[in-house]
């Protein structure tokens, strides 16, 4: 039987006469339907001793939260099927969350892309035919060249991080999803960043106030925390401080980025996680940003079945604060 359900494109749990788990495939667990090896989840107890009293095979389609914290749902559809032997039910779990998302993320997705592409290929097309008509002005070209390069580097950081959300969109960072080391991920962010921030006279200090270790895509959580504190050293002042701090609380891992930069209105903070969305558009240029940063930390952060929120005074500094929940039998402690 798990030979065969091995092979089936969908997670399984068989339940025993007794109620009891006698099997489950491995990324079943990711749904968090169970505890003490019984089902868990009131829907679909319901749903197997609907099957058990009639033997008859009946479906179901289920929303179940990702996580403790945030929007993000698996969106199953579940059958549940009886066996004839020792009074076995099958229940197969079929994950429409990726279908039902991308459908209604990718529409809308498609519109800002086409507008967002248009200024900097407008810009280089009206470069471009500024060097032609100076061709018998070298200092004109220079300016007009120099120009055309901070453009493509737009266009260029922009495609890329279309193409990082899109990724986003398609992967399920729980279905095959790995233990994580945050402290790690932070220590290798923050190198990352080193530069930028040295170039500009910011001090990056890191606070490990907890071992934290949960489960996910190790590149999609790089992915965010190093958005956070690039964002963070793109809007600080020279010659400020940007704070790095994990911690733990109530079974949540907690990452903080609290930077001393310009601050954000507070009439835009519902809305800076928006794709696209700038506070700043002439700042936005200024520091090469795509509109896109924020709206993968949020991705990343709801698709691990967590959050991320933002404390921001306007001239004093914001704080970004991203939380994953810890899996239960994970280690994480306070740090000495």
């Amino acid at each position: 039987m798990a030979t065969l359900l091995s092979n089936v494109d969908a997670e399984s749990i068989i339940v025993g006469a007794d109620d009891l788990i006698t099997y489950m495939s491995e990324n079943a667990n990711n749904f968090n339907l169970h505890r003490d090896n019984r089902i868990s989840n009131e829907s679909l107890q319901h749903l197997v001793r609907a099957v058990r009293r009639s033997g008859e095979i009946q479906e179901a389609t289920m929303a179940l939260p990702r996580g403790p914290l945030g929007t993000g749902t698996h969106d199953l559809l579940v059958r549940v099927i009886p066996l004839q032997a020792d009074g076995l039910i099958c229940v197969l779990i079929f994950d429409d969350s990726e279908m039902r998302r991308l459908d209604s993320i990718r529409r809308d997705f498609v519109a800002n892309i086409s507008h967002e592409l248009k200024t900097p290929i407008g810009a280089l097309s009206i470069l471009s035919e500024a060097v032609l008509g100076a061709s018998d002005d070298p200092e004109a070209i220079v300016r007009f060249a120099t120009r055309m390069q901070v453009e493509s580097k737009r266009l260029s950081d922009l495609v890329q991080e279309i193409i990082n959300l899109s990724r986003l969109q398609d992967d399920d960072p729980l279905k095959n999803a790995k233990v994580i080391d945050l402290n790690e991920i932070l220590l290798n962010a923050i190198d990352q960043s080193e530069l930028n921030a040295n170039a500009r006279s910011i001090e990056l200090i890191y606070s490990e106030q907890a071992i934290a270790r949960i489960k996910g895509d190790h590149s999609q959580v790089t992915m965010a925390v190093s958005n956070l504190i690039e964002n963070a050293i793109n809007y600080s002042p020279e010659g400020t401080r940007v704070a790095i701090a994990l911690r733990v609380r109530d079974g949540l891992a907690e990452v903080s980025v609290t930077d001393q930069g310009i601050g954000i209105p507070e009439k835009d903070l519902e809305r800076i996680f928006e794709r696209f969305y700038r506070v700043d558009p002439a700042r936005s240029r200024a520091t090469g940003g795509t509109g896109l940063g924020l709206s993968i930390v949020k991705h990343v952060a709801t698709n691990h079945g967590g959050d991320v929120s933002v404390w921001s005074v306007e001239n004093a500094g914001s704080t970004f604060t991203i939380r994953f929940p810890i899996t239960p039998h994970l280690a994480a402690v306070e740090a000495e």
